[in-house]
């Protein structure tokens, strides 16, 4: 069985660290950690200021985290979700 679908947010990556490999999403006044494995274009790197859509997951010290964080498409609108 797999797991649901995430509901999607719109953020700004806020600060991204390509030789650690993680950063953080700014989204609704809250900050998600997140790990390049979590950028679903296979780029492992991203840049500040760029546009993202994300899903919110509980990481393992239970801090809310981004997860499956994509460009979004050009239609896409604050607020929308998956």
């Amino acid at each position: 069985m797999s797991a649901p679908p995430l509901s999607r947010v719109v953020g700004v990556v806020a600060e991204y660290d390509d030789h650690a490999g993680f950063g953080e999403i700014e989204a609704g006044g809250r900050r998600y950690w997140f790990h390049c494995t979590s950028l679903l274009d296979g780029s492992r790197s991203t840049r500040q200021g760029q546009s993202v859509t994300f899903g919110v997951v509980p990481g393992p010290t239970g801090r809310w985290e981004a997860a499956e964080v994509a460009q979004p498409p050009p239609d896409w609108a604050e607020g929308d979700r998956a």
